[in-house]
């Protein structure tokens, strides 16, 4: 009998490649129909291993999701970059690659990263969200945000809602 060995822990340098390919692969599968095409091409292009590598140096934690040593996961976070809304902490990003969404992975990933949030910052946690996302909107109410803002946000020639959730 074999065993799948999952973990999450901080990303490395190394690691650029692997998340790399998450962001191009969640992108494409989430966005597709919502970002405008070549908007969305321009930023899976400028997101490649060599972004990441730069990315993971500055000093915002990137978490990965590893199944089976391979990354099939990751979110970024840190202190709110918001200063409208009282969050201590907030997640830029979350995605795992298509084929492992739905199996609670994402939830574990979130879980961690908001223990991480808690134990760094004070008070709530901020997640935004594409409107149109409908698969990360019911993600995060899920995990129990409650919208507390809306904004709208321009690519290309497209205006975008986003919709903030704030985690007690």
């Amino acid at each position: 009998m074999s065993e799948l060995v999952t973990g999450i822990r901080l990303a490395r340098p190394t690691d650029a490649p692997a998340i790399s390919g998450v962001f191009d692969a969640a992108w494409r599968d989430a966005y597709r129909g919502i970002i405008p095409g070549i908007q969305l091409e321009r930023f899976v292009q400028r997101r490649g291993p060599r972004w990441w590598r730069l990315a993971l140096r500055r000093n915002r934690p990137v978490a990965v999701l590893d199944v089976g040593k391979r990354i099939v996961g990751y979110a970024s976070y840190g202190r709110c970059r918001d200063t409208a809304i009282p969050a201590g902490g907030e997640i830029d990003e979350l995605y795992l690659q298509p084929e492992y969404q739905g199996l609670g992975f994402g939830r574990r990933l979130f879980r961690a990263v908001r223990n991480d949030l808690g134990d760094r910052f004070e008070g709530p946690i901020l997640v935004w969200s594409l409107a149109e996302n409908a698969r990360g909107c019911h993600f995060y109410e899920a995990m129990g945000g409650r919208r507390v803002a809306r904004t709208n946000e321009r690519i290309g020639d497209s205006a975008l809602t986003k919709i903030a959730y704030l985690f007690d």
